[in-house]
């Protein structure tokens, strides 16, 4: 008997332990729901002017480029690698020394130089360019669901061959790392910096257009929504049903497309709901239960595939977990 009573209180210990857990991380949910609606309200007004002109600007003169290449030769594995952008720069400085060599009006010198070819090369979905001035510019060409997206541009210096390049101007949006991309890996290895930054804008774009997208198909059963300005933690709320569900989602880094950290809890909302275990009614006090299908679900699958799957299976488990009383 007093081993059994033992047993019990140590079941009441745990239970009462994994409420208190449960209860704290949906109070932080709660808390950090105002912050994230201020940034995305910060994200608005900081798209402004300045930025669009920038775009503009540099979207003509990758334009200018791509309209005046004599060939665009196209990439495949090991043909992208640091010996091609060592070419690359040393095209834009012979370039460069070329035009410093000019006379104002002269023409003579433009003919018959090994350099005066304008090459464009297609690697994946950028396209990198010589622009004026020694300078490197790469387009990139995000696509969701297999559609073209958006345009960002980066444009890299290089005073010299013998120095390092710098990032000179860019459009990837402010709240995404590329400055300590740059740190990391533009003076050490260029390529890696590139292809780094093109995966950081691909995985942003993937996860913002899911976000928009279940927003368009489902936006009258989602009551609440929030994201983070790259789109690496949201959370959104469903009760249209006998339960509040909030499902929440966290990203191990800002290259991922798929989140690791994910949560969906079920509250009832109603006192007529009894526990799956038995014991009474429901009542306010009541702990939420963790919703595992919807949690594998988002997982393994894009969002507006896994919440397709979660309101298909919902009034089902709900049923299982809170079956109502015979008075209800």
């Amino acid at each position: 008997m007093r081993k059994n009573n033992f047993l019990q209180e140590e079941d009441n210990h745990l239970e009462m332990t994994r409420a208190r857990f449960l209860k704290l991380e949906c109070i932080f949910l709660l808390g950090v729901s105002n912050v994230l609606k201020r940034h995305g309200e910060l994200a608005e007004r900081l798209s402004r002017d300045s930025d669009k002109m920038i775009f503009e600007r540099l979207q003509r003169e990758f334009e200018a480029a791509i309209a005046s290449q004599t060939q665009e030769i196209s990439l495949d594995g090991e043909q992208w690698n640091d010996g091609l952008l060592a070419t690359i720069r040393e095209r834009v400085h012979m370039e460069a020394e070329r035009k410093a060599m000019q006379l104002p009006g002269d023409t003579s010198m433009l003919h018959g130089l090994p350099f005066h070819d304008k090459i464009t090369y297609k690697v994946a979905n950028k396209i990198i360019c010589c622009l004026e001035g020694a300078r490197i510019g790469i387009q990139y060409e995000t696509t969701f669901a297999g559609e073209p997206c958006e345009l960002f541009h980066c444009v890299l210096e290089s005073k010299s061959f013998l120095e390092k390049m710098t990032v000179l101007e860019h459009t990837v949006p402010f709240f995404l790392p590329i400055r300590e991309a740059e740190n990391e890996f533009l003076s050490s290895n260029a390529m890696k910096f590139i292809d780094h930054v093109g995966d950081l804008l691909q995985a942003y774009v993937d996860r913002r257009e899911q976000v928009r997208l279940i927003k368009e198909l489902y936006g009258n059963q989602i009551k609440e929504l929030y994201h983070s300005l790259p789109y690496h933690m949201v959370e959104f709320l469903l009760d249209d049903y006998d339960c509040k569900v909030t499902v929440s989602l966290r990203y191990a880094d800002l290259v991922s497309i798929l989140p690791t950290g994910v949560s969906v809890l079920a509250w009832p909302m109603h006192r007529n709901f009894m526990n799956k275990k038995g014991g009474g009614p429901l009542g306010s006090k009541t702990i939420p239960e963790r919703l595992s299908y919807a949690e594998d679900a988002l997982r393994t699958m894009s969002l507006p595939e896994a919440y397709a799957e979660i309101v298909l299976n919902l009034p089902h488990t709900l049923q299982e977990i809170y079956p109502h009383n015979a008075s209800s």
